[in-house]
């Protein structure tokens, strides 16, 4: 690889984490003036805020009139796994996973909810486990965009209709990005910090009919800590979700996700999110297609994800490292940018292949990730020199 030149031109937001992800464009603490400071989370005020979060969500993701939608504690962990402790169990359960947060569902299931007659597929990093190995009359839990792996599921057309069974989604890095079924999920949960941007801690949980259905007629044999229970006397706490919170929100948190939603609208509301990730993932295609040391982590293009994009490197001596090798060399190349002010936690995640990871959700810039890919190239080259 020949020299590269500095680039002049910086990201004006250099931020490429994947959590907490990149602000959206404009912001600024000024706009967080009117939450609810110092008041009760049980006041009138705090819970008109929580409801318009609620409600203004379901407008916005457009979702089938009879699903609610909660805040509940601990982000899209707390979302997932108060569903998976109060809901699986009843009946055989099929998991799928190929990537870290989905194979974490996979510890809870068989270790900790040690749950009978669970199925479990995998796959590797880059590509996705065998679907149509789904039973239908199964309970499921799967990620729809793995943010570790840069891979996320084109359609859920595999998911055969069965009004007995629970269908729980890990959508934290696809709500806001890419189009979702939701009328073939029952579970559906996601965090404020992906794709718009907010603040983390607080999840969302959606839920169908058939979720609370199972909720109102199943009580596992396991103990329920509080922050896991969704039902009082047999019928579903509607409290919840209305905005009566299990625990105490960050009422700062919540005002910056309203005003997110503000953000969401003003650009032109759930498709035009969409269509900047698009964008962002078209612009990071074109640089793979003429550059020789990067390739996609997810080789097929049919389920590449436009959230969480990965990569790995290819270039010769790079490859023949080992991997700490690998996993050294990469920490020094986000050195570099970090310096430069160009880029900012980039790297690949800790478990998966030693790689890159660029965030592109719809709080990033399609022009800075344009703006990225010469420093990516200038740093990768400047790396390879030193070795």
């Amino acid at each position: 690889m020949t020299d590269v030149a500095k680039p002049g031109a910086r990201p004006a937001c250099p931020h490429f984490s994947s959590g907490p992800t990149a602000k959206r464009p404009g912001f600024s603490l000024d706009q967080l003036k009117g939450f609810a400071q110092g008041r009760s989370h049980r006041s009138a005020l705090a819970k008109s805020k929580l409801k318009q979060a609620i409600e203004r969500t379901k407008t916005i993701l457009n979702l089938p009139k009879d699903y609610r939608v909660a805040i509940v504690p601990a982000s899209d962990t707390g979302a997932v796994e108060m569903c998976m402790w109060s809901m699986l169990g009843q009946r055989a359960t099929d998991i799928f996973a190929w990537e870290s947060f989905g194979k974490d569902w996979v510890t809870d299931a068989v270790n900790e909810l040690k749950l009978p007659d669970c199925n479990i597929h995998t796959g590797d990093y880059g590509v996705l486990p065998p679907f149509e190995k789904a039973r239908d009359d199964a309970d499921i839990v799967f990620t729809w965009n793995g943010t570790t792996s840069g891979v996320r599921i084109p359609n859920a057309d595999w998911i055969a209709d069965n009004p007995d069974r629970v269908v729980i989604c890990d959508a934290t890095s696809s709500v806001f990005a890419q189009d979702m079924a939701w009328e073939k999920l029952d579970v559906i949960t996601y965090s404020w910090q992906k794709v718009l941007g907010g603040e983390a801690a607080h999840g969302m949980l959606i839920l169908s009919p058939r979720a609370v259905a199972r909720l109102e007629s199943y009580k596992p044999d396991r103990p329920l800590p509080k922050l896991f229970r969704m039902t009082k006397g047999g019928k579903l706490n509607e409290a919840l979700f209305e905005g009566a919170t299990i625990n105490t929100p960050s009422m700062l948190c919540v005002e910056d996700y309203l005003a997110a939603l503000d953000w969401a609208e003003e650009v032109g509301g759930y498709q035009a999110l969409k269509a900047r990730s698009d964008r962002s993932l078209q612009i990071l295609t074109d640089w793979v297609a003429k550059t020789d040391w990067v390739e996609f982590l997810c080789e097929d293009e049919s389920v590449r994800s436009n959230s969480g994009v990965t990569f790995k490197l290819v270039e010769p001596r790079f490859a023949k490292l080992d991997e700490a090798g690998q996993r050294d060399f990469l920490k020094r190349m986000m050195k570099r940018l970090e310096v430069e002010d160009a880029a900012f936690d980039a790297n690949g995640y800790g478990k998966a292949p030693p790689g890159l990871r660029i965030w592109c959700g719809a709080t990033v810039e399609p022009d800075d990730v344009a703006k990225l890919t010469p420093w990516l190239d200038w740093a990768f080259a400047a790396e390879l020199a030193a070795l």
